[in-house]
């Protein structure tokens, strides 16, 4: 079993009608685990509340208070392939991270993710990620190390102060004559809930895409998100005709099945520079990882 040495963190809403207990909040609010799971972390003194007190079974609930708790995992699928670190000094790490490898745990994945991995090798138990890629995509991703200045640098993504750039492969026709594609749209949650779809009205996804080679029936690109949608740069080379090698969600969501680490998805987060707000220097980190070209 994999248990985080982390703990995951819940807030309790204000509610007309609020819970009687945080046990009866926790079952309600993780519909997918079994309340004799919480029955036995509360028992075990594996949930606690803000205060660091263990809950127990009749703590009553407290608006806008947080509970934390440990998530467990009964068997997970390792990842066999390494992340390396580009880069690290008293405010910034960067990390390339692996396809597959998701950034921080969830779902399926714990001690299988970029975030516990870099706190295990580095001994940085307060590193956080500034932003985040897709599990199947590949590339750079950039962890805060100083809590003093984390908001600085999380300002960079949130003002569109960062430069990032992406490689992909694609399959289907290159339209006659096109090298270059500013592509808008306006995205939003599908069905299933973890696919994006498209809506009529102001455009909230942009990117600027260019090609750069083709070949045997194959496209590489290189890919500008100016906005940061989910799954933005799938949707967008997908909208073209040219759908990224190996992506199981789009333009058609294929059949749910394990992943198959002989077809990793073509997109790399090659990329990122942008101003460092402490030392006033130009920073640029490149990803030396090739895709299926």
């Amino acid at each position: 079993m994999s248990i985080s040495q982390y703990p995951a963190k819940v807030t309790m809403p204000q509610l007309g009608h609020p819970y009687p207990t945080v046990f009866a909040f926790l079952v309600e609010r993780f519909p997918k685990i079994p309340r004799e799971v919480w029955e036995s972390r509360i028992a075990q003194g594996k949930v606690l509340g803000e205060d660091g007190a263990p809950v127990g079974m009749d703590t009553p609930y407290a608006p806008q208070k947080r509970v934390f708790y440990f998530r467990e995992l009964v068997a997970e699928r390792e990842i066999p392939f390494p992340e390396e670190i580009l880069f690290q000094n008293d405010e910034l790490l960067v990390a390339c991270k692996p396809h597959f490898l998701p950034v921080t745990p969830g779902g399926a994945y714990l001690n299988q993710s970029l975030l516990h991995r870099l706190r295990e090798r580095t001994g940085i138990h307060h590193l956080v990620p500034l932003h985040r890629i897709d599990r199947e995509t590949a590339g750079l991703v950039l962890f805060s190390v100083n809590p003093k200045t984390r908001g600085r640098y999380g300002g960079l993504f949130r003002d569109g102060c960062i430069e990032k750039e992406y490689r992909a492969v694609s399959v289907g026709r290159v339209p006659d004559g096109r090298g270059s594609w500013l592509v808008e749209s306006r995205l939003v949650p599908g069905d299933p809930w973890f696919v994006m779809g498209t809506e009529p009205g102001i455009p909230n996804a942009r990117s600027q895409i260019q090609l750069l080679e083709e070949r045997d029936g194959r496209a590489l690109f290189a890919l500008s998100p100016l906005t940061g949608k989910t799954h933005q740069l799938r949707v967008h080379l997908s909208s073209l005709g040219m759908p990224i090698l190996n992506d199981r969600l789009y333009p058609r969501l294929q059949p749910r099945q394990p992943d198959d680490f002989d077809r990793p998805l073509q997109l790399l987060a090659q990329r990122l520079r942008f101003k460092d707000p402490i030392s006033g220097k130009w920073q640029e980190f490149q990803s030396d990882r090739n895709l299926l070209w």
